[in-house]
């Protein structure tokens, strides 16, 4: 596996014109798309040494880097390594294209940059709620998804250090998107259909209304 890593690590700094440097920090590796068998297998979990290991550390950065100002969550499987691995950031900056009055519906505030590693989520699902989602391996396509509220993450961080996780609101959903990865499992499996939409009409109809009147216009699609 560590063999595997390190040929996508290299892949991926070949591609950025970087062939005489395996370990280039600013490298942005290739995010696969739906269709590729890797996002559809469990990925597996890592040992603290495998955790502590200079091509995890490497692997690590490189996800970073990769989700780095092109969305909030990235899981190794979105770059061909079907390792429970997630890095998950919600910049403040991300949030400026919405009203306040939705950032304060949707429970969204900044998420400092973390990696969560082996998670084992447990959801509160008394309590429902529905959003539009994306995602970076699911090109030019969003759709409302139903998922709980508040969530418990148990995991491992970067140095393999357990920690424990509770959020609520928008840090839930990214919690529970990034894991789905983990498991094989894309938000088109749990997406609305009448409700898919390319960015581009997202961003035209959808971004800025609540979501119960998303829900009312979707009620009365055929």
């Amino acid at each position: 596996m560590l063999e595997y890593i390190m040929a996508v690590m290299m892949i991926g700094a070949e591609a950025q014109g970087e062939k005489n440097c395996s370990w280039c920090t600013q490298t942005r590796l290739e995010i696969v798309e739906m269709g590729n068998p890797v996002l559809r297998q469990p990925a597996r979990e890592l040992s603290k040494e495998e955790i502590l290991s200079p091509e995890i550390q490497q692997l690590i950065e490189m996800m970073k880097v990769t989700m780095g100002g092109t969305g909030v969550g990235l899981a190794a499987p979105q770059i061909g390594c079907p390792l429970q691995i997630a890095v998950i950031e919600d910049r403040a900056e991300y949030h400026k294209a919405l009203s306040p009055e939705i950032l304060k519906e949707r429970e969204r505030v900044p998420v400092p940059l973390h990696v969560i590693i082996n998670p084992k989520i447990t959801l509160d699902e008394s309590d429902m709620i529905e959003f539009f989602e994306g995602c970076l391996s699911v090109d030019n396509c969003m759709g409302v998804v139903s998922r709980a509220r508040s969530v418990r993450v148990e995991c491992l961080n970067e140095k393999a250090e357990p920690i424990v996780i509770e959020a609520k609101g928008w840090y839930a959903r990214i919690l529970q998107h990034e894991i789905d990865h983990l498991r094989g499992t894309l938000f088109l499996d749990r997406v609305n259909t009448k409700s898919l939409t390319s960015m581009e009409n997202f961003d035209t109809y959808w971004r800025n209304r609540p979501i119960a009147d998303v829900r009312k216009e979707i009620s009365r699609l055929p």
